[in-house]
């Protein structure tokens, strides 16, 4: 059993070469019809991305395991750039532990596993980067906190950015966060239960376990897959963040990577005050 889920890990998420572009291009019908007509998307600032230039796309998300404006967002890049244009998205790596089958295809349109080796290994072959570092916690987050930048003090992405000298470009999007409705995570509660013997569910820690009104279990408790409501979404590609220093040696000083890792949240937090009140005059 060992044996095999390590040939699964070897096999999906590993690799750049497993991203297909005719894939990629076999999803543009249904992603479009979810774009105009499901999601009513409303985006702007694509000219934010330099055409040649490879960079690190950094995003806030919400919406559940559905995550829906990651996934309209990854529309609007094909419809800007193309299928050709390469760009990867950081997967948790439990994500491919709970269904290969479904991790075979997310890595057919891109994605690969959220380690450091692969993140280098993107951005080193030209191609650009997206990454979510709030992860679990962000996709997740209370409907309270739907209008934070919540990062959960992650600044492993920072440090990617220094060492590779390249520039980053918030993502950031609102709306999402109401095609489910978080009303707390109790993942403290679930995790004392553990320890006095309760498995985890799948034999994985989750990291969160919510509670969430939405489809189609209606009231939901733990990270289950969920069918996203029909709400309105609005994405906006920030203008792109360049630090003043670059390099191995400030990536490894750590009031540097805390002073770039404040910055980065503290302009995307105001882009997303911005858009929450476009968002409210449309």
């Amino acid at each position: 059993m060992l044996k095999k889920q390590h040939f699964l890990n070897k096999k999906t998420g590993w690799s750049l070469d497993e991203r297909d572009p005719k894939f990629i291009e076999s999803l543009i019908p249904l992603l479009g019809f979810l774009y105009h007509y499901y999601f009513r998307v409303k985006t702007s600032g694509w000219d934010n991305i330099p055409p040649q230039q490879k960079v690190l796309l950094v995003g806030s998300h919400n919406g559940g395991l559905a995550a829906p404006d990651m996934t309209m967002m990854m529309y609007d890049w094909f419809r800007e750039f193309g299928v050709e244009r390469p760009v990867y998205g950081l997967m948790h790596p439990k994500a491919w532990q709970v269904s290969p089958p479904l991790a075979q295809l997310v890595a057919k349109a891109g994605a690969i596993i959220a380690h450091p080796k692969m993140a280098y290994e993107a951005l080193r072959s030209e191609a650009s980067l997206l990454v979510y570092p709030g992860g679990a916690e962000d996709v997740f987050r209370p409907h309270h906190l739907r209008n934070k930048i919540h990062f959960a003090g992650r600044q492993g992405f920072i440090k990617l950015a220094l060492r590779e000298n390249v520039p980053i470009i918030p993502m950031i999007s609102w709306g999402a966060h109401d095609t489910l409705i978080v009303i707390a995570d109790c993942y403290k509660i679930v995790q004392q239960l553990h320890e006095w013997g309760m498995p985890w569910p799948f034999g994985i820690d989750p990291e969160v376990f919510p509670i969430y009104l939405g489809l189609p279990w209606g009231l939901a408790f733990g990270p289950l897959p969920n069918i996203p409501l029909p709400v309105s979404i609005y994405t906006r590609v920030c203008p792109p963040i360049v630090f003043e220093r670059y390099g191995r040696e400030v990536a490894s000083d750590r009031q540097y990577v805390n002073e770039c890792y404040e910055l980065v949240v503290s302009q995307m937090q105001q882009e997303l005050d911005n858009l929450v009140k476009l968002s409210a005059k449309s």
